[in-house]
């Protein structure tokens, strides 16, 4: 359901780097974190001229693609042994899933042909509103706050999007754009855009609460079943409030290698970010993306 909310929210865009654009002529896509594969399956719909792989670390993948669609398992904070660089790499919702984000932008870099883009589109878990009907005591804000302390204690980390651009400019993309959106907890927005987004997002939320929560609060909160349940009662009552206008941010980051590289990027095996890798690392973060 992500992905259709994400064509909802970009206005039926797969992304907003020029090899989206409908006459690009695009030689290789990376898909990373494919996740269902639902957003390079798209991409070789539109391109079919185009090479297109998505990786993930699960399988879960569709039999039935275009003859220019693969996917392959595979753990992007590995070494990457591709042969041939890409002209653009995509990723969708992978932060809390990493552990070192700079690691990735830089082999991202390196995998990339001159001239060729990265694009990010992300979130960092947080619920928040302008208007302050969503004060953080409320169960849908500490919900949120809850889910990046135990991916911190899994050994990820959730990394403020703005950050993310941050690191890709430290890499040495340029012309780096970060593009804000919003997804309205449930139908509570006037406009009929956000609205829908609304609609699509709290049934989203609704379904997946309890499978998101259940590990982070009982493996690194200690929390019973029983008391994450009756939490949750809490979290879906904010989430269908028309009177609480909260919502999720979700950026959009595209950036550019340059053409003739001046500074090449660092080595992946030192691309260290100080303030992104947490110093614990204890189990494995839950999950991985979804499109």
């Amino acid at each position: 359901m992500q992905h259709e909310i994400c064509n909802v929210t970009f206005h039926g865009k797969l992304g907003f780097a020029p090899p989206c654009d409908e006459d690009a002529k695009v030689g290789r896509v990376l898909d990373l974190g494919t996740g269902t594969g639902l957003w390079a399956i798209d991409y070789g719909d539109y391109h079919p001229e185009t090479e297109v792989l998505g990786v993930d670390l699960s399988p879960i993948q569709p039999q039935d693609v275009p003859p220019n669609v693969r996917f392959e398992v595979d753990d992007v904070e590995e070494d990457w042994l591709y042969s041939r660089p890409f002209d653009y790499i995509h990723l969708r919702f992978m932060n809390g899933s990493l552990v070192n984000w700079k690691k990735l932008i830089t082999k991202a870099y390196n995998n990339l042909v001159p001239g060729g883009y990265f694009e990010i589109q992300d979130n960092d878990f947080v619920f928040t509103s302008d208007d302050s009907t969503l004060p953080p005591e409320q169960p849908l804000a500490e919900f949120g706050q809850l889910i990046r302390e135990a991916v911190e204690r899994f050994g990820s980390a959730f990394v403020p999007c703005p950050e993310l651009k941050n690191l890709m400019v430290d890499v040495g993309f340029e012309d780096v754009i970060l593009e804000k959106f919003k997804w309205p907890s449930n139908p509570w927005p006037k406009d009929d855009h956000h609205k829908r987004i609304g609609q699509w997002n709290f049934h989203n939320f609704a379904d997946a609460a309890e499978a998101l929560a259940l590990a982070p609060l009982t493996r690194a909160h200690g929390w019973t079943k029983e008391e994450v349940q009756v939490f949750l009662v809490g979290v879906r009552k904010d989430m269908r409030d028309p009177k609480i206008h909260s919502y999720m941010p979700i950026y959009n980051i595209v950036g550019r290698k340059p053409m003739k590289e001046d500074t090449p990027a660092p080595p992946q095996d030192t691309a260290q970010g100080q303030d992104i890798v947490p110093a614990a690392n204890a189990d494995a973060a839950p999950g991985s993306s979804a499109h």
